[in-house]
């Protein structure tokens, strides 16, 4: 753990200083290496009597005996001449108990630790441990003297919650250990609960911590010793949100992305979906975005039940708060972590939902930095390894078999906030050509307010071919043609409303026009779904193929209506209904009753002979 007592002597010094890039050099024999994490000890507060501060950096490029680094604070007072301190170590996260229900920075510093001790200003240069060091863990040993163990391998548990949190054999160990001793009982994080001895013989004192570095990937020295298999995501991640799972499904363990310009509703979808989606964690990434969204969820989580019924949201949620108002170099290392921290539970077994708002200001840090570093820039002055670099948060979701058999996922969704909505600017492009679920938000279906503002002729999900298999069997053989005709209903149906934009009601007949109407239908009481109704919020899947059943039922119904104006007043008549039905909770007599109404009142429109014949 990092405090001021277990840091080692300052090696290199500050040669150079521009805004939060730093040149430094080596004062002794110590080199300098890239991605490592240094400590820069600006001597201003000092002389003033004042607390010394310990200002985190990493190197992000090597030129000879000098290094360029980027301060993840303020470098406000810092001067040439001032001391750094290097740690030998990459920019990394501490992993164990205690995570759940914790709100850090984008370093994983604990900001209501860093609140208690200094108010809610936050100091810069403050050294906190991530996790409590002082409580006690029910550590129960699954592992006893004499077993042979690999990396990734359970030596025992601890209840972190309503979950249980697995210890394991360090994800760097190489090749096998040999247990020597293990002990049962309650131990803080730091504590020695196990002895392993490696082949050549050393021993390794395990905790109920360890640590990770954040832009390595977990599984990847675990894929190398057998311990992990990569699969193939072949199950839907259920939403709850009837226009995603049935229309733009995203697996369980894939990559989407939900891009739209300011005020479509970004927040309120995301919030909706890490509330009601069917998994076991969920880390949320605020990354650049505004405080007041961040606040929100905190104070709304801790309150709110989850929808297992046990406990409340917080319970299974990890926060990474890095908000605009925050240093812009650490937004960039706060994906990275929240990445790590999912990567770590998935490692456990648990299904994990990352949600990460938004990518844009991720990429816009990596411009700033890029351009600080006199890199050859690409189009829109990002960086010309944008593209690589998004793609490489986004592989990092996925679903694994442990060695034990288990099954683990981690399915990434990340928000996109593209300047005036425009879809071809660099980040959004470089996200489109990565995911497999693209959810776009449009600013015209929200000045409409049609929530959530997800556009049916825009987006788009390529995880419909490696889900057919589990939508035949856990809903019918013939669930993804019945959501492909509906989608051919959605842009007849726009066709039209163009053409009538055009020529008015009268330049239509009325067979396009009850289409046209049918389309709306759809829309008005399936894609849309009210985020603060108790009941509408969140729809089951049994409900929702129920609720798809009637709307196929009225779409290939063939009627015929004497003119437009009974038309448009059927299906507005219709509507009404519906919507009531979509309020009315689950197994209750006005759902009930409403369902009965709302089939008379198809049955009783007109249609043609042949249809009523069939």
């Amino acid at each position: 753990m990092t405090s001021p007592s277990n840091l080692p002597e300052p090696t290199a010094e500050i040669v150079a200083v521009q805004d939060d890039l730093v040149t430094i050099a080596p004062t002794g024999d110590t080199p300098l290496v890239k991605n490592e994490v240094i400590y820069i000890i600006p001597h201003g507060p000092e002389r003033e009597g004042g607390r010394r501060e310990y200002l985190k950096a990493e190197v992000l490029r090597v030129r000879g005996p000098a290094a360029e680094a980027q301060v993840f604070e303020s470098t406000s007072g810092v001067r040439i001449g001032d001391k750094v301190i290097q740690t030998g170590e990459m920019l990394s996260v501490a992993l164990g108990p205690g995570l759940l229900s914790g709100v850090f920075d984008g370093l994983q510093n604990p900001l209501a630790e860093i609140a208690a001790q200094h108010g809610f200003f936050l100091p810069r240069g403050v050294l906190v441990n991530p996790l409590d060091t002082v409580r006690k863990w029910a550590f129960t040993p699954k592992a006893k003297a004499g077993d042979i163990l690999k990396a990734g391998d359970v030596i025992g548990t601890v209840p972190e919650g309503r979950f249980e949190h697995r210890i394991m054999v360090p994800f760097a160990m190489p090749g096998e250990v040999t247990v020597d001793r293990i002990r049962e009982g309650s131990f803080s994080i730091e504590e020695v609960v196990a002895t392993v001895r490696d082949g050549r013989g050393q021993t390794h004192d395990l905790g109920l911590i360890q640590r990770w570095p954040v832009r390595r990937p977990i599984p990847e020295p675990l894929v190398s010793l057998g311990q992990v298999e990569r699969l193939y995501p072949s199950e839907p991640l259920i939403t709850t949100i009837r226009l995603i799972d049935t229309f733009f499904p995203i697996a369980r363990g894939g990559m989407g992305c939900i891009p739209g310009p300011f005020g479509a509703g970004k927040t309120v979808l995301q919030s909706l979906i890490s509330r009601f989606s069917a998994v076991d964690i969920v880390i949320v990434v605020a990354c650049g975005e505004r405080a007041g969204e961040v606040v929100e969820t905190i104070t709304e989580f801790p309150s709110q039940p989850d929808p297992s019924g046990q406990g409340t949201l917080m319970d299974r949620t990890v926060i990474i708060c890095n908000t605009s108002s925050m240093p812009v170099a650490a937004r960039e290392a706060s994906i990275y972590t929240g990445i790590t921290l999912g990567e770590y539970y998935r490692q456990m077994g648990y299904d994990v939902l990352l949600i990460a708002d938004s990518t844009s200001r991720w990429a816009q840090a990596m411009r700033e930095t890029s351009g600080r570093l006199e890199e050859i820039p690409g189009e829109e002055a990002f960086p010309a390894y944008l593209d690589s670099a998004v793609k490489g948060i986004y592989e990092r979701a996925g679903v694994i078999r442990l060695a034990d058999g288990s099954l683990g996922s981690l399915t990434m969704i990340g928000t996109v906030s593209p300047a005036g909505g425009n879809f071809e600017e660099p980040v959004t492009q470089a996200t489109l050509g990565t995911v497999k679920a693209f959810l776009g938000l449009s600013y015209d279906r929200a000045y409409k307010r049609f929530y959530p503002a997800v556009d049916p002729l825009l987006s788009w999900s390529r995880y419909h071919p490696q889900l057919a298999e589990w939508y035949r069997d856990h809903i019918d053989a013939g669930w993804a043609g019945r959501v492909e005709e509906m989608v051919g209903l959605l842009r007849r149906g726009d066709e039209i409303a163009r053409m009538m934009q055009v020529t008015g009601e009268e330049g239509v007949s009325i067979d396009d026009f009850v289409t046209q109407q049918k389309a709306l239908f759809l829309d008005m009481v399936y894609l849309q779904q009210d985020a603060f109704d108790d009941v509408d919020a969140s729809a089951p899947l049994k409900r929702q193929q129920e609720t798809f059943d009637i709307v196929m039922l009225v779409a290939k119904r063939d009627f015929e209506f004497g003119d437009k104006t009974a038309a448009r007043d059927f299906f507005t008549r219709l509507t009404g209904m519906f919507k009531n039905l979509n309020y009315a909770a689950e197994g209750s007599q006005e759902r009930s009753d409403l369902r009965t109404q709302l089939l008379a009142a198809i049955d009783a429109a007109p249609q043609r002979y042949q249809a009523a014949a069939e």
